[in-house]
C-alpha cells in the first residue's frame, strides 16, 4: 500500500476495525526474576502460570515448574557452542529448542532438560534458523535464511521427532538481501489448525502465508522499515485467520520509532502502517493476550515495552527496561519476557474492572 497521509490513514483504519472487544490492559506488572545466569536470552515459551522455558547463547536451556520462583539449568551437554534461539516447551517436562548458525540443530528433552536428544542436523552453507512454532502437541513448522536460492521451511508431524522439508518451489522466492532474524522466536506464528506466517527483512520487508500447514505459501509487501540490513519485521502475532500485527523496525536504533509497526485486516494480503501512536521504538518480539474477548497484545524490545487494546492501532508505553523476546501462556494473562545478561522477568497482564 503506498503511504498515506496521518489523517487518510486514522480514517482508513477506522473504517476496518474488528468487532468492539471489551477486554482492556490496565497496565502490566513486572516481577524480575532470578536467572543464575549471564547469557543473552533470546528464546522463551511460557506453557501455563506455572511452567516455562527460556533459551539462548552458551547453549543454555532453563525451565521452571513454580511461576519463576526457581529456574532449574537444563542446559545441553557439548553445546557451549551454540546458541538457542527459539525454544517451545509442550509442558514442564517436554520441550525442543533450535539453535541459529553453524551447525544448525534441533534438540527435544522429555525429561525436563536432564537429557537432550539431537533431532535435526544441517550443515549447509546458508542454513540459519530464526523461529519455530506449533499447531499442537505434533504439528510445528520451523524456517531458516535462504539456503541454495530458496527460503528454507522444516515441518514435523510427530512432536518434532522428526523434520522433513517443504519443497522450495511452493515458497515465494527471497529478493536480493532479503532474510530473516533470530531475535525472539516469533518471526513465524500459527493459528487455527493449519495458519501460518512468517516475516522478512533486510532489502524488502514481507509476510509469507500458507493456509495448508505450510505446503503451498504467498507473499505480500509491507510498510515495515526496510531497505538495510538491520532493518525488517522481527515478530509477527495474529488473533485470527485475519486480524494481525507485525513490528520491527531497526535493531540498531532502540528509540527509533520509524515504521515499526502494521497491521492486516485481510489475513496478510495487505498491511497498513501504523504511523501515529505507534510502539515507542524497535520490537522484537510481541504475544497476543490469547483470551475472550481480546484484541490485546504486547511487544517487547531493546528500549521496552508497549502494548494495545485495539488490535494494534494504538499503543501505550508499558516499561522502559529492555528484553528480546516475550510469551505469554494461552488462555492466560501471565507470561515471561528475557534479555541480555540474563534478564528474565514475569509479567503479569492486569485486565480493566
Amino acid at each position: 500500500m503506498r503511504w498515506l497521509s496521518p489523517l487518510i490513514t486514522i480514517l482508513f483504519l477506522s473504517g476496518c476495525t474488528t468487532a468492539e472487544k471489551n477486554v482492556k490492559i490496565d497496565k502490566i506488572r513486572w516481577e524480575v526474576q532470578s536467572s543464575g545466569s549471564t547469557v543473552s536470552f533470546r528464546g522463551v515459551s511460557a506453557v501455563s502460570q506455572t511452567v516455562a522455558w527460556a533459551s539462548g547463547s552458551g547453549g543454555t536451556v532453563l525451565r521452571t515448574t513454580d511461576g519463576g520462583e526457581n529456574w532449574q539449568n537444563g542446559s545441553v551437554a557439548g553445546a557451549s557452542n551454540l546458541d538457542f534461539r527459539d525454544i517451545h516447551g509442550i509442558d514442564e517436562a517436554s520441550a525442543i529448542i533450535m539453535s541459529a548458525g553453524q551447525p544448525a540443530r534441533f534438540y527435544k528433552t522429555t525429561d525436563g532438560g536432564e537429557t537432550w536428544a539431537i533431532k535435526y542436523e544441517d550443515m549447509r552453507p546458508g542454513a540459519f534458523f530464526d523461529s519455530m512454532d506449533f499447531w499442537d502437541e505434533l504439528n510445528g513448522i520451523a524456517f531458516s535464511d535462504p539456503v541454495e536460492g530458496g527460503f528454507l521451511l522444516m515441518r514435523t508431524t510427530d512432536g518434532g521427532e522428526t523434520w522433513h522439508q517443504i519443497p522450495p518451489e511452493n515458497i515465494p522466492s527471497p529478493k536480493d538481501g532479503e532474510a530473516a532474524f533470530a531475535a525472539s522466536g516469533t518471526m513465524i506464528f500459527v493459528q487455527g489448525e493449519s495458519n501460518v506466517w512468517f516475516g522478512t527483512g533486510g532489502s524488502i520487508a514481507r509476510v509469507f502465508r500458507s493456509v495448508d500447514m505450510g505446503l503451498n505459501w504467498t507473499a505480500a509487501e509491507t510498510p515495515i522499515l526496510g531497505g538495510e540490513a538491520s532493518w525488517g519485521i522481527f515478530s509477527v502475532a495474529f488473533q485470527d485467520d485475519k486480524n494481525g500485527v507485525i513490528v520491527g523496525g531497526d535493531y540498531r536504533d532502540a528509540d527509533g520509532k520509524e515504521k515499526n509497526c502494521a497491521i492486516t485486516t485481510d489475513g496478510g494480503t495487505t498491511w497498513n502502517l501504523v504511523e501515529i501512536s505507534n510502539p515507542s521504538g524497535f520490537r522484537s518480539g510481541m504475544a497476543f493476550l490469547s483470551i475472550p474477548e481480546s484484541n490485546c497484545y504486547v511487544t517487547v524490545g531493546l528500549s521496552g515495552s508497549d502494548y494495545t487494546n485495539d488490535g494494534g492501532r494504538t499503543w501505550v508505553q508499558a516499561d522502559t527496561v529492555g528484553y528480546h523476546a516475550i510469551s505469554i501462556a494461552r488462555g492466560s494473562t501471565v507470561g515471561w519476557a528475557v534479555g541480555s545478561e540474563g534478564r528474565i522477568a514475569k509479567c503479569e497482564v492486569l485486565i480493566k474492572k
